[in-house]
């Protein structure tokens, strides 16, 4: 006579520990499918295709930027109206002539999507205005003129700061803090 197994309670897959012991495996598994999926279909936004270029450009920024300390350049940027409309006052050393149109790029720090591009016209007197889409938060802006031979560069948070001052060494300053002047000026 066979004995039976008090053991014995049937097939294995019936049993849970077969089932706990691949469950690991299983979360893993699909861990690792969607987080491939969720890099293929996103978006690497601050990766630029031509940082090579991005890389190079450095230098002559910095010429730029030395350009514009030789001009006695600074500028004050005011948001006018719902935040559309920007107005630019424009100061150089005595005899420095004035360009009839500036440049005005306007960046966001993480969406490329949200970036202008504004052309200014003179409106007597080192003022510039245009209009833009509305902007809040925060911003990086170059003004250059449409020669390219100089420009000046800072970061702004418009909801935070009314105005902006830019002064040729790329360091921003609150609209109501005092630049100290050089008496060669």
């Amino acid at each position: 006579m066979k004995s039976r197994r008090a053991t014995d309670s049937g097939p294995w897959y019936r049993e849970p520990w077969p089932w706990l012991i691949m469950l690991g495996p299983a979360v893993v598994i699909v861990a690792g499918v969607a987080t491939a999926y969720l890099a293929v279909i996103s978006n690497d936004g601050l990766v630029a295709d031509d940082y090579y270029k991005q890389g190079l450009a450095i230098n002559q920024r910095s010429e730029r930027h030395l350009r514009a300390a030789e001009l006695g350049l600074e500028a004050e940027l005011i948001l006018g109206g719902d935040r559309d409309r920007i107005r630019v006052l424009l100061r150089a050393k005595e005899g420095t002539p004035l360009p009839a149109t500036l440049s005005l790029r306007i960046t966001h720090p993480t969406r490329p999507g949200f970036d202008q591009s504004v052309s200014m016209r003179s409106e007597g007197g080192g003022v510039y205005g245009a209009k833009l889409l509305p902007i809040h938060g925060r911003w990086h802006l170059v003004l250059e003129d449409e020669q390219q031979e100089w420009l000046l560069a800072g970061d702004w948070e418009s909801d935070k700061q009314p105005a902006l001052r830019l002064i040729p060494s790329a360091r921003v300053l609150p609209a109501d803090e005092k630049i100290s002047v050089d008496k060669e000026r």
